[in-house]
């Protein structure tokens, strides 16, 4: 089984799920996410959105391969870059930190050590550019798959709680921890990956 991760640009976002590359629920602020939606342009927004990160900051994120077929992917940026974050009660996501807006691993490739490899290459990429944790906003009521990462499966894989909520807590993962990650977390791992993505629905927070 031949696997790569690839850097997230502008040529490999076809590769991303319809929906995904159609969804603006962190790239926009809310008023302005309704508004895309409504004009039948997410897409175009999500576009001009991953130009102007990599052109102002660099990779935001990594596509996953395997055999060639795109099977994931997670996208990742300072909070300055992801307007939607300053909606949560929980913000601002600490200034040495990096946040993890959203990731995927489609079903059929899940339980493959692929969570695990994606989560330490994001790892890496963030250290050798000076940050110390990834920090993620969690949804203590999740019940189905959505935009906001259900806050068990977080701290299922090593987050811990630097800004607790009842429904929006903050969350924040050392980065240097990833590295020596065992299998024991794959499991958790997987189902935090598999259960991210679904339809977008745009809604205030």
């Amino acid at each position: 089984m031949g696997r790569r991760l690839v850097p997230l640009t502008l040529d490999n976002l076809p590769d991303l799920p319809k929906r995904c590359r159609a969804c603006v629920f962190w790239e926009l602020d809310p008023v302005s996410g309704e508004a895309a939606v409504k004009a039948g342009r997410p897409e175009l927004e999500k576009e001009a959105w991953i130009s102007a990160v990599l052109l102002e900051w660099g990779s935001c994120g990594r596509v996953v391969y395997v055999d060639d077929i795109p099977v994931g992917f997670v996208l990742y940026a300072p909070p300055a870059y992801v307007p939607r974050s300053t909606a949560f009660p929980t913000s601002p996501v600490s200034p040495d930190a990096v946040q993890l807006m959203t990731a995927f691993i489609m079903p059929g490739y899940q339980g493959q050590g692929l969570g695990r490899v994606m989560v330490q290459t994001v790892a890496k990429d963030l250290l050798r550019r000076g940050f110390k944790a990834i920090e993620a906003f969690g949804d203590a009521r999740w019940k189905e798959p959505a935009c906001v990462l259900p806050a068990d499966h977080l701290l299922a894989v090593g987050f811990k709680t630097v800004r607790p909520h009842p429904r929006y807590p903050r969350l924040r993962l050392e980065l240097r921890t990833t590295l020596s990650w065992k299998e024991d977390v794959e499991l958790a791992l997987d189902r935090l990956l598999g259960a991210v993505q679904k339809e977008p629905a745009l809604r205030p927070l």
